[in-house]
């Protein structure tokens, strides 16, 4: 049996073993008693008619023919869906044990029921019926006649153990040990107790278990430039200023004076005053 993942198997216990293996002790006897009931279904048609005939009722025997067919079908059906629940509960699926009583428990009541009719005498009832038809004393007369011996205590042989060992599987289903096997099993994670303390969740190799958000240029939290190497004896500097951008334009030179004597330019000499000739 597959369980969910992080979860160790469970072990099917006996008693659910059991209840399966009953169940389909049960679904053979519903096959065999099927095999049984056709090898007579003719006989009991012929002596129906006969009983019936010249009567109201003279189709009786086509009519029980039909309905025996239809529920030699039914039980059929219903013995593949006992062997299917039966491997379901092997399983551990609680759906289908649930089933297995309902479906269970109205085969028990159809098989005692039966039961209790044929011991009672018969499927037709006693006491006389009014008008043409024959008592149904009288067609169970005939039956018993016509169908073999070994028809009646055989058909009740399977009815018996059928109900005993369906009522045996029914009862296992509900055992404690059943029911922890077929309880539902509990998730591998299982959310944190209130006022407990959240998992962390994992970090890559290298990375903090929660890892802030990064910062803005600028802020705190940023690489310090490094410092340029500076002597043992003399204090780190810091860095220098970024290089100067671009001079700008200069503005007009102004005009220079006469050339002086020594032919220098740019020196500026003084007029001499006339003279008193």
């Amino acid at each position: 049996m597959v369980d969910a993942p992080g979860t160790s198997p469970r072990a099917r216990p006996s008693v659910v073993t059991l209840s399966s293996w009953l169940l389909i002790l049960v679904a053979a006897i519903q096959v065999l008693n099927l095999i049984v009931t056709l090898s007579v279904i003719g006989k009991i048609r012929d002596v129906l008619k006969d009983a019936y005939a010249g009567t109201s009722a003279e189709s009786a025997g086509d009519v029980a023919y039909a309905f025996t067919i239809g529920t030699s079908i039914l039980s059929l059906l219903l013995a593949a869906g006992l062997v299917v629940l039966a491997l379901l509960n092997n399983r551990g699926k609680n759906a289908s044990r649930i089933t297995t009583w309902v479906v269970g428990g109205i085969l028990f009541c159809c098989t005692g029921g039966s039961l209790l009719n044929g011991v009672s005498g018969g499927t037709m009832g006693g006491g006389n019926t009014s008008g043409d038809l024959p008592s149904g004393q009288e067609i169970q007369r005939r039956l018993e006649d016509a169908l073999p011996s070994w028809f009646a205590p055989v058909s009740t042989l399977l009815g018996v153990v059928a109900l005993l060992a369906l009522l045996g599987a029914l009862i296992l289903l509900a055992l404690p040990k059943a029911n922890e096997f077929f309880r539902k099993p509990k998730a591998g994670w299982e959310p944190p107790v209130p006022g407990g303390a959240y998992p962390a969740y994992p970090s890559a190799p290298g990375q903090s278990a929660d890892p802030g958000y990064p910062s803005a240029p600028g802020q705190s939290g940023d690489p310090a430039y490094p410092a340029y190497p500076s002597t043992p004896d003399q204090p780190p500097t810091t860095p220098p200023a970024g290089p100067a951008g671009p001079a700008g334009p200069t503005g007009p030179t102004g005009p220079t004076g006469p050339t002086g004597p020594t032919g220098q330019p740019g020196e500026r000499r003084d007029p001499e005053p006339p003279s008193g000739n």
